[in-house]
């Protein structure tokens, strides 16, 4: 199943007390995460309903993980003990002097971006699905697309989590320096995330156009220019005859502005109707395209707010790579095409600017994010992961901390020039490991 599936509108609520435990009855009962292909190892839900109660479940639990929207496609948000959703934390407080907004954990950017907007602001970037929650997103250096453009995490000024011993901690970008650049991606190691403040911007309005069959020849000596012909771009590809099945340049307005797209991009023609990125697929699920403008979270994702992720199946992975060594990096994986393509739905080419946080995957190194959603086909995906991943190596890859790879612990550590002050960061405020899974034991601390 593709993401067009994965975004059927459904409804559904949950009741819960403080303290809280999974319950079959439950209508939206998170015993798996959205692609399906993980189901959890406890049935130990807590579902707090304000920070209090929060703090008190901390307390009450020797281990514990935190549940976003369960859009992590690896074990990071797994336990075999204890597992918190704050989804029912979903204020959102707008500070129009200091132009921030303060979210709760629950708080998904579908849900953010209407009512900031209304209120005349923005956020820097969106995800291609608009359905997973600013605390989850940022856990974990999730991201949109655009040489300019950091991940997701880069916008946030403040942090408010509760440590292994149920205490409040408050975080800074302006008071705390490189504590703070050590937590904003935090992955769930040092406490659990209840708010979240992001700093905003004015409101824009962006466009968008699709080009189909774009040949990857042009990247070798327009490389840049591609994929900054717009605030957002993103290459499409299913590896076969060399080239991108679409590009999408998303292109932000300026008071007024109409943009006279041409009809041919690098030689890929100028598509005449709204597409799906996978090729053949339905766009009703899509934003829209044609150039037409609209607001800025109504076209900075790739699928439209108003349809819901239901319980999809497919599989992800995603490696980062130096920018600088971008098109090399393709032509690397472009070698394994016809053991890919065959198990594959679509790989997605995009393009992350540097940041200072220490565990994202663009950590001081302008990035080219090469993303792989794959049939639900583990067995052979699994097999092939290691074969990209060998390919990759020359370009000292990052994985997605969220989403599925084979590499060994080390090859993972060797990549975080932090990592030890991270350790370090996490124990101070966790000392017991509370917060360490075996995802985390695995990619942190072993090897």
């Amino acid at each position: 199943m593709n993401k067009r599936e994965f975004l059927k509108t459904t409804g559904a609520a949950v009741a819960s007390s403080m303290v809280s435990r999974f319950s079959s009855a439950e209508p939206d009962a998170p015993r798996e995460n959205w692609a399906g292909n993980i189901t959890y190892s406890t049935d130990h839900l807590h579902t707090p309903a304000t920070v209090e109660e929060a703090r008190a479940v901390v307390k009450s639990c020797d281990a514990l993980r935190a549940l976003g929207t369960r859009h992590s496609f690896n074990t990071i948000a797994d336990s075999t003990h204890n597992q918190i959703s704050l989804k029912r934390l979903n204020e959102i407080a707008i500070d129009e002097k200091a132009g921030m907004v303060t979210v709760g954990a629950g708080v998904t950017y579908g849900a953010l971006a209407p009512v900031i907007d209304a209120r005349g602001y923005a956020l820097h970037n969106l995800a291609s699905l608009p359905h997973i929650s600013v605390a989850g997103a940022i856990a974990t250096a999730t991201h949109g697309s655009g040489l300019k453009n950091g991940n997701l995490a880069t916008p946030v000024t403040a942090l408010e989590l509760i440590t292994a011993e149920g205490e409040m901690l408050h975080l800074s970008s302006e008071t705390d320096g490189a504590a703070f650049h050590g937590a904003a991606v935090g992955l769930g190691a040092l406490g659990i995330v209840t708010r979240v403040t992001l700093r905003l911007q004015p409101t824009y309005q962006v466009a968008q156009t699709v080009y189909r069959n774009l040949s990857f020849d042009h990247l070798a000596q327009h490389f840049d220019e591609i994929f900054g012909a717009g605030y957002s771009v993103s290459l499409f590809t299913d590896w076969q005859q060399h080239r991108a099945t679409q590009v999408w340049i998303k292109r932000r307005l300026t008071s007024g502005e109409k943009i006279a797209w041409p009809e041919q991009f690098f030689g890929a023609a100028r598509a005449q109707e709204n597409l799906h990125p996978i090729e053949g697929h339905p766009a009703e699920s899509c934003t829209e395209q044609q150039g037409i403008p609209g607001p800025w979270y109504e076209r900075l994702p790739h699928f439209r707010m108003n349809f819901t992720p239901s319980s999809g199946r497919e599989l992800q992975t995603e490696y980062f790579v130096p920018r600088e060594h971008g098109y090399q990096a393709i032509l690397a994986v472009e070698k394994l095409r016809d053991r890919i393509t065959p198990h594959l739905f679509v790989t997605e080419l995009r393009t992350i600017a540097a940041d200072d946080l220490w565990m994202s995957m663009a950590y001081q190194r302008p990035s080219l994010a090469l993303h792989f959603t794959w049939k639900p086909e583990w067995p052979e995906v699994r097999q092939i992961l290691p074969l990209i991943e060998e390919q990759l190596a020359p370009f000292a890859p990052r994985p997605h901390w969220a989403k599925l790879f084979t590499l060994s612990a080390a090859a993972v550590q060797s990549q975080y020039a932090r990592l030890a002050e991270f350790k370090a960061l996490a124990a101070r405020h966790d000392p017991k490991g509370k917060f360490r899974n075996a995802f985390l034991r695995h990619s942190l601390y072993e090897g």
